[in-house]
């Protein structure tokens, strides 16, 4: 269970109407758009002096304090402003003089990145200074996070990647970037008590298997510029899951035990919503 894309949950395909594709987060046409004039200005928000959200920076230290969470980050985005960076890309080339070439149209274009493990994120920026160090020629568009996890989920970005290339760069996994879309709370795999559950229960018809547990997974922690690590915002794997076998079970017996339970957790729409990636644990049950 890790970076293969997700069949969308209704309410969230239902959502996607009029947003997304050929149109901003904020539902208007990216055709036609230029670099000039007030198409070169932040849209949405007026007197919007582009500095970052303050709830979010104050989430986000308490994170490197380490007496916060990647939840109460995510949870400071839900009415936080946010800025979606677009390019210019050359829509029709006309011949000029002497055989030259000229740009006769540029439309402006959303920006998504591939992710190390191969799948789509989106990039958008807290501040417009984070975003013009990052590509000095791409225009701010001003929307909020909601819009913007909207916008990230009808082009197939499974992440939201806050702030790429500053000092601290936030990764918003899959199941938080729905919770946003939705406007939704958003709750960790590894602190969800209905999936703790759930996960019990996937395990019941396999004696084997004597306890299981769940923990956040390697990958949830990341590193800022400066080397301090940060609980949160990592890429995944996002939850770790602990089995505890019976002892004596041989290599025949864990393959067994683990096709099954794979078969079980792949079909789960509970899983399927709520976990990103995961990685598997096996340890020895003690007599």
């Amino acid at each position: 269970m890790g970076g293969a894309s997700r069949h969308l949950p209704g309410h969230i395909a239902a959502a996607l109407a009029g947003a997304g594709g050929a149109r901003d987060s904020a539902g208007q046409p990216w055709a036609g758009r230029s670099l000039a004039g007030e198409d070169a200005a932040i849209h949405n928000f007026e007197d919007d002096d582009g500095s970052a959200d303050v709830g979010y920076l104050a989430a986000l230290a308490a994170l490197a304090a380490g007496t916060g969470n990647e939840a109460a980050v995510v949870a400071s985005l839900s009415n936080a402003r946010v800025f979606v960076p677009i390019i210019a890309q050359l829509a029709e080339e006309a011949e000029g003089a002497a055989g030259l070439h000229s740009d006769k149209q540029a439309d402006m274009a959303l920006v998504t990145l591939k992710a190390p493990d191969g799948r789509t994120a989106m990039p958008v920026f807290t501040s417009t200074a984070a975003l013009q160090a990052w590509h000095p020629e791409a225009r701010p568009v001003a929307v909020y996070a909601a819009r913007a996890a909207l916008s990230a989920v009808a082009e197939s970005a499974e992440l939201l990647v806050l702030d790429p290339g500053s000092d601290i760069t936030f990764v918003v996994r899959r199941p938080a970037v729905w919770a946003l879309a939705r406007q939704h709370p958003w709750v960790p795999s590894y602190d969800d008590p209905e999936l703790a559950g759930a996960l019990g229960e996937s395990v019941t018809g396999f004696p084997e298997v004597r306890r299981v547990e769940i923990h956040p997974g390697g990958g949830v922690t990341s590193t800022a510029a400066g080397g301090l690590r940060l609980s949160g915002g990592g890429s995944g794997p996002e939850l770790r899951v602990l089995l505890y076998l019976e002892d004596g079970l041989d290599a025949a017996g864990v393959q067994v035990v683990m096709a099954g339970l794979n078969d079980i957790w792949a079909r789960n729409e509970l899983f399927a919503e709520r976990i990103d990636s995961i990685e598997v644990k096996l340890q020895r049950a003690e007599p």
